[in-house]
């Protein structure tokens, strides 16, 4: 009996331990091998660009916006910022770093790991987004 009490006990301590880390989750840390990481692909390329713009059209704009400000049909739904892809605060980031958080996924963005599986579409994601700059 005493065991089962300890048991319950260290089961709702876990619980509670974990819960409780993933609301106190704050940044959004990218690792140090994709800051450096170089996009392989043409970010001049007009086909490419395309491309990109359609994966970020099906994708991202229903959170993100059109123009990536954040205005989306979607974000008044969602918590978080969204943030504003033609700040030039967004343009600071390597595309290492965007690659990142396109797989990666944090707060309401779901990872994007699964739905974008080829490494080139998500290049062409980020190539398109550099080019919503103010």
């Amino acid at each position: 009996m005493k065991n089962l009490k300890k048991l319950i006990l260290l089961g709702t301590i876990a619980v509670i331990t974990f819960s409780f880390t993933s609301v106190v989750k704050t940044d959004w840390v990218v690792p140090a091998k994709y800051k450096t990481m170089k996009n392989p692909t043409d970010a001049n390329d007009k086909e490419n660009l395309a491309i990109g713009k359609t994966l970020y059209a099906k994708h991202c704009a229903s959170c993100h916006g059109k123009k990536g400000l954040g205005d989306g049909s979607k974000a008044p739904e969602l918590k978080g910022d969204l943030g504003d892809f033609s700040s030039a605060e967004f343009h600071k980031q390597t595309d290492g770093e965007i690659f990142f958080r396109l797989i990666d996924g944090y707060e309401d963005m779901p990872s994007f790991k699964k739905k974008i599986a080829s490494d080139e579409d998500r290049w062409l994601i980020v190539n398109y987004v550099r080019t919503l700059k103010k």
